[in-house]
């Protein structure tokens, strides 16, 4: 399974907002959505958020295998 707690960690440290990113980036709130809740999301996305935060995916995405 993928989680994305370390976005929102990551978005914490950069200072960058769920609002900032709908407002400036265009980001789509659907996609925050689905990432709050550990929904999958193309790798289109990860590639913005990481283009956005100019991160690396592992800041991004943590997979934890399931049982």
């Amino acid at each position: 399974m993928i989680v994305y707690d370390k976005f929102w960690e990551t978005m914490k440290k950069k200072g960058i907002t769920q609002y900032k990113l709908i407002k400036d980036y265009g980001f789509s709130a659907v996609q925050l959505s689905r990432m709050r809740a550990n929904k999958p999301v193309s790798t289109h996305i990860i590639d913005v958020i990481c283009s956005i935060l100019k991160c690396n995916i592992e800041d991004v995405v943590t997979y934890i295998p399931e049982k």
